[in-house]
């Protein structure tokens, strides 16, 4: 396994200790400043998590590492690190429902297109649309995480979350598109 594919690994690795941080750590524990654990570590750990996807990317691309299995860990591992803080802030009420169900929907498609194309032999790599996609919802991601230190991350977080819906939304119709002869090939 290459570095780019184990930086991904880690990536994922990164996701359950969210998410056990989460419902572990009380966020009654104060750390100075009026702050609490739970309001660093959670969005310090989804940052960490971030980063590692910039950097295996660019790993990748610069040493030519790019692999089958790279192409299709790597926007797993973005799915499931952005679901999971879309389900935590869910939880606390910051982010709707619907949401997250738009979100899901259209990674499920996403996700089922690559499996029919990989299916027959071929590997789709995430396009342009869907880079920015995932890059605005995790900005917004961060700045949403951090709702508890003050308001204006609340706000700012949910415009940028619906400018990372609409790319979602027109990025997923976009894939379709791409992809609609390897879909009526397989029926």
């Amino acid at each position: 396994m290459n570095l780019p594919n184990k930086i991904s690994m880690i990536r994922i690795l990164i996701i359950p200790i969210i998410v056990v941080v989460y419902y572990i750590v009380p966020d009654t524990i104060p750390i100075g400043y009026n702050y609490n654990l739970w309001w660093v570590l959670i969005p310090g750990l989804f940052v960490l998590a971030s980063i590692t996807d910039f950097l295996d990317g660019y790993i990748a691309r610069k040493y030519k590492l790019v692999t089958t299995f790279g192409k299709f860990i790597d926007p797993l591992a973005d799915k499931l690190l952005v679901m999971t803080a879309l389900l935590l802030l869910t939880v606390d009420g910051i982010i709707p429902v619907w949401i997250v169900i738009t979100i899901l929907s259209r990674e499920f498609i996403v996700t089922g297109i690559r499996l029919v194309a990989a299916s027959v032999g071929k590997v789709i790599a995430a396009g342009k649309l869907g880079k920015y996609k995932t890059a605005t919802t995790m900005i917004a991601l961060v700045l949403l995480l951090m709702y508890r230190f003050d308001k204006i991350f609340e706000t700012s977080g949910m415009i940028l979350l619906y400018i990372g819906l609409a790319l979602t939304v027109i990025s997923g119709i976009e894939y379709f598109y791409k992809n609609r002869h390897i879909i009526a090939e397989s029926i």
